[in-house]
């Protein structure tokens, strides 16, 4: 079975944040950056899948030249190879443009499954997986936490997690797109042998043009939302504790959002 896998390069969530000078992203200057979490289960999902399979896990990632360091790492644990989307025209887009992107470098190979994580834990918009399964007209499932090949190789049982402690259980055919939640596995570390191996195995850069893709509907040419400004959230002034029976603090609660919140 052939496997590809999204990956992001994300900042690390333990790294002390600035923002930019022009205020709509945070300074990247002596920043570490790391492959974002669920991203890394879906990685480990895709390499156990391909064991069981004699199948192969490729690889794929938009970013600057930065991300190489991400594509070698998923490398060094067990992908056969990388295609790293890197040429200008791709950068400072959205989910839709990067989607967009994505798939084409997909489609430009034959895979039977693709497997991104649920969301990056920067912008946090989970809907990549999505678009991509959208530009390939392939079944798709968001939020998985269990992937189980059937005997013929031609459907995959998807667990997905939902609200209140259910699951709900798809078969969907291959190929598909699946979106996988953090904690599905348990992630391997790379090993000595899995790191020297990574320098010598392949990371293309396919330009826009070798993808059939226009320039104008990638990246920020192509993105349909602008960001003009983030901020860190404003420091809160603490909370209250009303008190009396529920009657009394229910009644105290009305008059406090109508009166100081003024939200009613």
């Amino acid at each position: 079975m052939k496997i590809a896998v999204c990956i992001k390069q994300v900042p690390d969530t333990e790294a002390r944040l600035r923002l930019s000078g022009d205020g709509t992203w945070i300074d990247e200057e002596d920043l570490s950056f790391v492959i974002n979490e669920s991203d890394g289960y879906a990685l480990e999902e895709a390499l156990q899948i391909a064991e069981r399979t004699s199948g192969e896990v490729v690889v794929f990632s938009l970013g600057p030249e930065r991300v190489r360091e991400a594509l070698r790492k998923a490398l060094a644990l067990g992908a056969v190879r990388a295609v790293h989307l890197k040429d200008p025209a791709y950068l400072g887009g959205d989910s839709l443009t990067v989607g967009r992107a994505l798939a084409a470098a997909i489609r430009a190979e034959g895979f039977d499954l693709v497997l991104t994580g649920s969301q990056s834990d920067d912008a946090g918009f989970g809907s990549t997986g999505t678009v991509i399964a959208g530009e390939l007209d392939w079944p798709h499932a968001w939020l998985v936490m269990g992937v189980e090949l059937d005997d013929s190789g031609n459907k995959v049982k998807v667990t997905r997690e939902m609200e209140a402690g259910m699951n709900e259980i798809s078969n969907l055919d291959l190929p598909a797109v699946l979106e996988i939640q953090a904690g599905i596995n348990k992630p391997r570390y790379a090993s000595l042998k899995g790191i020297m191996q990574a320098k010598k195995k392949e990371i293309a850069d396919p330009a826009p043009g070798d993808l059939g893709l226009e320039a104008d509907a990638l990246g920020a040419a192509g993105s349909k939302i602008e960001v003009l400004s983030i901020a860190f959230p404003e420091a809160g002034k603490g909370a209250q504790i009303i008190e009396g029976d529920a009657e009394t603090a229910a009644r105290t609660l009305v008059e406090k959002l109508q009166k100081e919140a003024r939200i009613l």
